[in-house]
């Protein structure tokens, strides 16, 4: 196999001189201008993180205040309790958000190794003492006094921090090997959170996990085993004759548009396509949905995209997914600027953590995907995930401000506004003291080649300096060798020193190698 300087194939090499050379589409070059548009921007990916968490928030806060108050006032005899209870409780998210910015990176193994360990042993305490059971079916909520705590959601999360530091200091290749730790821990919690019979985010904690190992860059073979298993498991639900059967009988039905007991199993996810239909393209009004008067059940959790649908219309629903999109794509880009391999795992393991929830909460509201009870981040309304989620937003806007185009932005201009109302310190530039551990192929055999031989110039012929010295002795230049028989020893006469490296190439620098500069009429006159 013909092998270039650089160690790559030659085949490898040749087709990237043809994409190289290849005319740009118009796409491309929209992509490339986009991209450089972005990178003038240094606090871009801060700022969008930032601006979108903020939007869903407020979203959320009116569309819970409109999907809840037939409930709220038939419950307490009052329209605001679920949406101050909210209120609340994104209060709460956003303090859980500018303390993560506040907080140093390095201070989040610690905590967050706590974090979990606490979110393990409220997994093992929701067994026996949890809740919810005869409400929805799933045992998920731990009732700590007033509040009532969901331990796989807290789990979910601090897993996938945790599982993106664990897959950060094995190395950018994780195998089965090296990573028993990870694969005991991710396995225990699926455990967990099956057991009390919440598939939804079991399913969602496999997702991450599964997506933790693809940002590692396992091999194919373990992806399709981690997702045969899955389709394995699924299959076993499908055919287990419970609830959940009756879930994916709906589905199948919903994707031939047909409903053959609306009044039964088929009721929600009925309802929920006539709340969409109902909205057309402008919807019928905020606060105007019909569906929330007790026919669809969980309008202001579960199902509350199907109100934003009837109420602001399809923009209203293109607007949620597109505030979606855009948290993807600049937490995903965020990762990929990160200083260090951990922020980049992290990054993109909480990105891929809450889009993917997004995905299969919209997915089985409109009928893609059969129903599985996970909510809406940032916008359906709760009590401890709400809080857990911006604070998992605001570890990753904090690794976006870590970037070092931003240190070194913030450094050169200034903090933002923003950090400056709230105080939030300048973020410290990460220094790496030691390369980053990565596996590389074995570099293949390089083709040897001639030795070099240091060349002189002589007028305007080059000569090789093997030549030169049988003829003159010490190579110099030819316009200095006639001054010297002219009895002057030139300044400007080039002497070639002696090879002090001995078995070494002994390489010429570019400017032994230009022709000389040499006044000829004054060196006559002289002469």
């Amino acid at each position: 196999m013909t092998v270039t300087r650089d160690g790559h194939p030659a085949a490898r090499t040749a087709r990237r001189n043809d994409r190289a050379q290849r005319p740009v589409s118009r796409l491309g070059a929209a992509s490339r201008r986009v991209e450089d548009f972005l990178d003038a921007r240094p606090l871009i990916d801060y700022t969008m993180i930032r601006s979108v968490v903020f939007v869903l928030a407020g979203l959320g806060l009116v569309m819970v205040l409109s999907s809840s108050m037939a409930m709220s006032y038939f419950e307490a005899a009052s329209p605001w309790k679920t949406a101050a209870r909210q209120g609340l409780m994104v209060v709460m998210g956003l303090a859980a958000f500018l303390a993560a910015l506040q907080m140093p990176l390095r201070w989040l193994r610690s905590i967050n190794a706590v974090m979990l360990l606490v979110s393990y042993v409220l997994l093992v305490l929701v067994l026996p003492f949890g809740t919810g059971g005869d409400e929805v079916g799933s045992q998920s909520w731990l009732a700590l006094g007033p509040l009532r705590v969901q331990p796989s959601e807290i789990a979910r999360l601090t897993f996938a921090i945790w599982g993106a530091q664990e897959v950060a200091r094995k190395g950018i290749r994780f195998k089965w090997d090296s990573g028993a730790a990870f694969y005991l821990v991710g396995i225990a919690g699926f455990l967990l959170i099956a057991a009390q019979k919440d598939m939804g985010m079991a399913l969602s904690f496999a997702l991450i996990m599964g997506l933790i190992m693809f940002f590692a860059g396992v091999t194919r073979t373990v992806l399709f085993s981690f997702g045969l298993i899955g389709l394995v498991m699924l299959l076993f639900t499908f055919l287990s004759g419970s609830f959940r059967s009756d879930r994916f009988h709906v589905y199948f039905d919903a994707l031939f548009g047909k409903f053959d007991d609306t009044r039964g199993i088929a009721f929600q996810s009925h309802q929920g396509f006539l709340s969409l239909a109902d909205g057309g393209l402008f919807g019928v009004g905020l606060g105007q949905s019909r569906a929330k008067w007790f026919y669809l059940p969980e309008a202001k959790n579960d199902f509350i995209f199907a109100i934003i649908g009837e109420e602001l219309g399809l923009w209203g629903g293109a607007l949620v997914i597109g505030l979606f999109a855009a948290l993807g794509y600049f937490g995903l880009r965020a990762a990929r600027r990160a200083a260090t391999q951990e922020q980049r795992m992290i990054a993109a393991s909480l990105t891929a953590a809450v889009v993917v929830q997004a995905l299969i909460n919209i997915s089985y509201v409109v009928g893609l995907l059969p129903v599985t009870g996970i909510q809406l981040p940032m916008i359906s309304a709760g009590g401890s995930s709400a809080v857990v989620t911006f604070g998992a937003m605001g570890v990753l806007a904090s690794i976006a401000r870590h970037e070092p185009d931003a240190v070194s932005a913030m450094q050169n201009y200034g903090r933002p506004r923003f950090d400056r109302v709230f105080r939030i310190p300048e973020p410290e530039p990460v220094l790496t003291t030691q390369p980053e551990r990565r596996v590389r192929a074995a570099a293949a055999p390089q083709p040897e080649r001639r030795p070099h031989k240091q060349r002189v110039m002589r007028g305007r012929r080059v000569v090789h300096a093997s030549e030169r010295e049988a003829r003159f002795g010490t190579p110099i230049t030819a316009r200095g060798e006639r001054t010297r028989q002219m009895g002057r020893t030139p300044g400007h006469a080039r002497v070639a020193r002696p090879d002090r490296t001995a078995g070494r190439r002994q390489a010429s620098s570019p400017r032994s190698r230009q022709r000389p500069r040499y006044d000829e009429p004054r060196n006559r006159r002289a002469g």
